[in-house]
């Protein structure tokens, strides 16, 4: 399995995507959903993106923006006011749920070099994406607070076959937009880290590696398997010491100390399946016991698998039943 690919896997759209939003100057929106990811993918006009503390991005038809929450941010037409404090008509709120509300009167866009342009709408698609798990949080935390990805021609098509299916009314709409932008996000996201300004986490450079990353992939692969750094060498063709010595320099740590890291990003994902009891778990991320998968598990993350799985239903909302351990 692709690295890239298992940790963007749960990564999913939830219903919070714009419509056609004819925006006339002035104009700010405000998004104050808190969620952990936004895309913004304009589709005519352009604007910019203001992170709260943060410098304007400029974003025009054909880039991806992504913004990493849960702080708010503004989408604006100046971003010398983006926040709209001091502008008439203030600035408008959008949360999940009323993203198709934000809409003004008019068909006046900003275009791409600064001035209006006429009859023609800015139209801004957007996704937002909570991101609980923990698998994905380990690629995404590497992102700055907002990113912008120039133009790729070949994203054209889709661009404009997402704007045809807004308001449609045809059964499944809403299903076909969301994977539609998990797409756009994905495409983003790997254009993000292929350009220069991007600091990806080390891991990411080392699965290009001849020697760290046939180890890497083999740990995602088959995490439960009790690899040992002799048998990982051997993947690679090297002795334990250039691997270890390679890895280390690359990613930070030493392969078993990532395997163990790896496991517990695993096991805090599986803990959040009532179904899946502590033994269970510790099974799957290549424990024989719950006693050392426990141990590990509260060396790393500082409690024990049962008391974070409280936490965890607790913050999701259910109602936690009792989960027996063996």
């Amino acid at each position: 399995m692709d690295v890239f690919d298992e940790l963007l896997r749960g990564v999913r759209g939830r219903g919070a995507v714009f419509g056609r939003s004819v925006l006339t100057p002035p104009w700010s929106l405000r998004f104050t959903d808190g969620a952990y990811l936004t895309l913004c993918l304009p589709l005519r006009g352009a604007g910019w993106i203001v992170p709260e503390g943060g410098e304007p991005l400029r974003v025009v038809v054909g880039d991806g923006a992504i913004v990493r929450g849960p702080a708010p941010f503004v989408f604006t037409d100046d971003p010398a006011d983006g926040t709209g404090t001091g502008r008439a008509d203030g600035v408008r709120e959008v949360h999940r749920g009323h993203l198709q509300d934000a809409t003004g009167a008019g068909p006046v866009a900003v275009a791409p070099d600064g001035g209006p342009e006429l009859d023609s709408p800015t139209v801004l698609l957007a996704a937002s994406y909570d991101v609980q798990a923990h698998v994905p949080q380990r690629l995404l935390r590497a992102l700055p607070p907002a990113l912008v990805v120039p133009d790729e021609e070949d994203c054209a098509p889709l661009r404009g076959y997402l704007e045809a299916q807004i308001g449609r009314g045809r059964p499944g709409d809403q299903i076909v937009l969301d994977r539609l932008l998990d797409w756009m996000l994905v495409c983003t996201l790997r254009d993000w880290f292929g350009r220069p300004e991007a600091n990806p986490p080390g891991w990411y450079g080392a699965l290009g590696d001849e020697v760290a990353g046939p180890a890497l992939r083999a740990m995602h692969e088959d995490p439960a398997h009790p690899w040992t750094t002799a048998e990982l060498a051997s993947r690679a063709g090297v002795s334990r010491t250039t691997l270890a010595k390679r890895f280390t320099e690359l990613v930070g740590d030493g392969p078993v100390a990532y395997l163990t890291e790896w496991r517990m990003t695993l096991a805090a994902d599986l803990l959040t399946r009532p179904e899946l009891t502590v033994a269970a778990v510790a099974r799957r991320v290549g424990y024989a016991d719950a006693f050392g998968f426990s141990a590990a598990f509260k060396r790393l993350r500082g409690e024990s698998p049962s008391a974070y799985r409280r936490e965890a239903a607790s913050a999701a909302g259910t109602v936690e039943t009792a989960v027996p351990t063996g």
